[in-house]
């Protein structure tokens, strides 16, 4: 940069050019210099991009403030914090929320300019204004704010908190309108994790990909079509039913639709429009949930007799360790943290699986959980599938406890039988505070003191045997769970509400997805593969799973690639010989491990970033998502190749899993693999021994939703009959405002990006969600078309009138008419309806159960607000 500046000719001259600088100069530059040395230390020993030393490329501080002399200089300082420049905030719950605002634009006499945080919060703003009757003039940008003479204007700039410029101007910000700052808000939305719209999401939905209509059952999505109905082009849900049968569902309406989920969706039963086929296949799926639900009830009652124990620790205690993590918490890895805490604080058993993919965090949920049990007095017992986990979970628990007067034990094969003798005395003892173990913990002569909580690390790799012997412990202990792919019975259950669910789906910083090939297997495939890693200095896992043939592969990797030093692994070795073998792989000794499954848990090596995975259609998918998962552990781009002998020769089930693993290499692609699992072998019954129950018929998200239902009348105690399991869950009504609801392909291209949006505002549950989804559209895509503005209008429309039995509601330019359902539950008083016709000449009755208020409504805006009259007044 000093090279470009001017410099003074003489030597007591002004200087030709000034330096501004902002807050410390000095500090900014030491942590520049010690992130840049840091970088050039893990980066230098890459052949394939060698780097200049930091000294050759930047100045070091002692070089700028020499070079910074030739200059004038202006330094800034941070201002100490100062009292807000007026009082404008909103208060919802007074009777005019802007009184605060009102009063200051009247009293201040300049100008002043509103500013949002972004085009989308600037809508936001502006329609919340406009209700109250608050109308500021729009402003592209402050230049031309200040040159004009508006007294009291709208714009959008990133700035955090407002000022008065003299006594003619002030810049307002959303900082003064509300309580926190409207950035983090729409971070903390933006970053939540939500369960249930994963499972409705469509996001993944094809062309010929089953769904579910919840009135007339499974049939294939199509594709989206325009249709014009009279009141301009609409769009449309194209669904193909059983005898070349086709059913349009308006996008405004995707509340109704839901993937198809429990089974092979190729063999998805598809169903007869107009036949009994549905009824009767969703009368029998409900009274199984019914029949679930009740036993599920005596599940809970049982749960919440038992007593556990209530933990108790010092906060204090527990921020200290907290801040030995190294790394900054995801939102979602925080709400898991928080709910185990809540849990473990309840005095009820706590019984949680937490699903995180591989590397997003699981392990420090369990740290924390472990910490506050011990320091509640309590042992824990961490169980793991494999002996390399096992001595990994050691290692980490060892590092972080280091402080802490906390005694750690392991037993596993790597241990001597002196080692595990003394091991379990001490455990009996209670000198032993934490003890992780591979299956020789649910062994029968192991005794605990005072057990309290146990760790299930890599659930899925349990069989129902295993965990039965688990079973008498949960009575009495914490039963933490942590998967990365849950198998579909456990997932079925999770979602079923039978076991307390967290999910980690924030993907780390710098995370970068792992890049997956399915190829046949070929020596010149292996010979790159391996040659491009070794080349960027990083190492190779060489996956073969037949313990017999592997010396064999060794030695043909040998003569393939020549340059590699290879290393054997398998669980057949003896127990130092491995140990020594994984030692000198991680020590990077060795650049390639040939290896069995056995690396599938416990191997954190971020200089291992390529995987070939031999004969790969012999594994399930949840074992290839494990698998995977040993390499991409670093901020470089990882490849994993999947080889198969004969593509033409796969089964339908290994191609399905092959294809599921190739597309899902998008980071915390593991739930959407346990689904996908799910659907290939089927979820079975949640309480039962049976691989297929009655949900396969109706697919698994609505049986979810049945279930949750039959739950909640059960505990309001309610009986259930059969009509009632019939119903459609969702009675949201038939809006029809006469005017094109959708976003048209000029204003969103992408038709798969269309359909993911269309069921996000069909998801929405609160006028919020539909808020931020309509700043989040003005923010992508630009000011919303009028077409947009109609869509947004429906779904905020959907949520007013749920509570009001609406059926239908049409809104033309002359009238509106409101449909009421009839039945005993009828939310409106009818001579209030009585005295409102009587009353207003303008409304009137259209049929039996129809109100009818005629009116010249030429605009959308005129329509809402006459549909809003209507039901102030009847609630009035």
């Amino acid at each position: 940069m000093f090279d470009y500046l001017p410099v003074h000719a003489k030597a007591n001259a002004k200087p030709n050019a000034v330096m501004v600088t902002h807050g410390d100069v000095a500090g900014a530059l030491a942590a520049f210099w010690q992130d840049a040395r840091s970088r050039y230390e893990l980066l230098r020993g890459d052949p394939q991009r060698p780097l200049l030393p930091p000294q050759d490329l930047f100045l070091s501080d002692e070089d700028f403030f020499l070079a910074a002399k030739a200059c004038g200089r202006i330094q800034f300082f941070a201002p100490a914090a100062s009292a807000p420049i007026a009082h404008v905030a909103i208060n919802r719950r007074a009777d005019e929320p802007l009184a605060a605002l009102k009063t200051f634009l009247a009293d201040f006499p300049g100008r002043a300019l509103m500013l949002a945080e972004s085009a989308g919060r600037r809508e936001t703003i502006a329609q919340m204004f406009a209700e109250h009757g608050l109308r500021p003039q729009p402003a592209t940008d402050c230049a031309e704010f200040f040159a004009g003479d508006v007294r009291f204007a709208l714009g959008v700039a990133p700035l955090q908190a407002g000022l008065r410029l003299a006594d003619d101007f002030v810049l307002l910000t959303e900082t003064e309108l509300y309580a926190d700052r409207p950035r983090t808000r729409q971070q903390a939305r933006r970053k939540k994790t939500s369960l249930d719209n994963w499972l409705k999401d469509l996001t993944e939905l094809k062309v010929g990909d089953p769904v579910v209509h919840e009135s007339h059952g499974i049939g294939r999505y199509m594709g989206l079509a325009y249709m014009d109905l009279g009141d301009g082009e609409r769009e449309f849900l194209e669904l193909h039913y059983a005898n070349e049968a086709k059913l349009f569902v308006p996008v405004s309406q995707l509340h109704v639709i839901s993937r198809y989920s429990g089974a092979d969706p190729e063999s998805a039963p598809l169903h007869t429009l107009g036949s009994g086929q549905w009824e009767k296949a969703r009368k029998k799926a409900a009274m199984q949930a019914r029949d679930t639900a009740a036993e599920l009830l005596e599940l809970y009652a049982h749960r919440a007799a038992r007593e556990g124990h209530a933990f108790e620790f010092g906060e204090q205690d527990y921020s200290l360790f907290a801040d030995g993590f190294g790394f900054e918490e995801t939102p979602d890895q925080s709400a898991a943290i928080a709910a185990v805490m809540d849990d473990m604080k309840s005095g009820k058993p706590m019984d949680r699986l937490v699903c995180g993919d591989v590397g997003f965090g699981k392990t420090e949920v369990a740290l924390r959980a472990a910490f506050c049990a011990v320091a509640g007095g309590r042992q824990v017992a961490v169980l793991c599938p494999t002996t390399l986990l096992c001595e990994q979970h050691f290692q980490t628990f060892s590092d972080r406890f280091a402080d802490w007067p906390i005694k750690i034990a392991e037993l596993s094969r790597f241990k001597s039988a002196k080692e595990s003798a003394q091991a379990l005395r001490e455990l009996a003892e209670g000198k032993v505070d934490i003890v992780i173990g591979t299956h020789k913990l649910i062994a029968g002569d192991l005794k605990f003191a005072r057990l309290g909580l146990v760790i299930i690390d890599e659930e899925h790799r349990f069989g129902v045997r295993q965990k039965e012997a688990l079973k008498a412990l949960r009575a009495e202990v914490d039963v933490l769970a942590l998967t990365a792919t849950p198998i579909p019975r456990t997932l079925a259950m999770s979602l079923e509400g039978l076991r307390d669910f967290s999910v980690i789906a924030t993907a780390p910083q710098k995370r970068l997805a792992i890049k997956t090939f399915v190829n046949r297997f070929s020596d010149g495939i292996i010979r790159e593969a391996v040659l491009r890693e070794l080349k960027r200095g990083g190492q190779v896992y060489f996956l073969h799973n037949e313990v017999d043939t592997i010396e064999h592969m060794r030695e043909k990797l040998e003569k393939l690639v020549p340059e590699a030093r290879i290393v054997v692994g398998h669980g057949q070795m003896h127990e130092r010989e491995l140990e020594r073998v994984m030692r000198d792989f991680v020590g990077q000794r060795a650049n390639l491990l040939l290896c069995t499954t056995i690396i599938e848990t416990g191997i954190d090596n971020p200089h291992a970033n390529t995987m070939l995975i031999n004969r790969a259609e012999k594994f399930g998918l949840a074992q290839l998502h494990q698998l995977r998962g040993r390499v991409g552990r670093s901020h470089h781009q990882a490849y994993a190749y999947l080889l198969v002998q004969d593509e033409k020769a796969l089964s339908k089930q290994a191609k399905q899993r092959l294809e599921a693993i190739q597309a899902m290499e998008e980071l915390g692609s593991g739930f959407y693999l346990a689904m996908h699992d799910l659907e290939i072998r089927g979820a079975g019954e949640v309480l039962g021994e049976h691989q297929s129950g009655d949900m396969q018929a109706v697919g698994f998200n609505l049986f979810t939703d049945m279930l949750n239902r039959a739950v909640a009348a059960l505990k309001q105690g309610k009986a259930l009959s059969a009509d009632d399991l019939t119903t459609p869950l969702h009675l949201d009504c038939d809006i029809n405002l006469h005017i094109p609801a959708l976003l048209p392909d000029l204003y969103c291209p992408d038709v798969h990006e269309r359909l993911s949006l269309y069921k996000r505002l069909a998801n929405g549950e609160s006028d919020e969600d539909i808020t931020a989804l309509q700043e989040e559209l003005i923010d992508r895509f630009g000011a919303l078309p009028p077409q947009g503005e109609s869509l947004i209008a429906t779904h905020r429309l959907r949520l007013m009138l749920r509570p009001w039995q609406v059926h239908k509601l049409e809104a033309s330019a002359d009238q509106v008419i409101v449909s009421f359902k009839p039945g005993p539950d009828f939310p409106v008083d009818t001579l209030k309806i009585i005295l409102l016709i009587q009353t207003n000449r303008h409304y009137k009755l259209a049929g039996q159960d129809k109100l009818a208020l005629l009116r010249h409504m030429p605009t959308l805006q005129d329509r809402m607000s006459a549909i809003r009259e209507i039901f102030t007044t009847l609630k009035a």
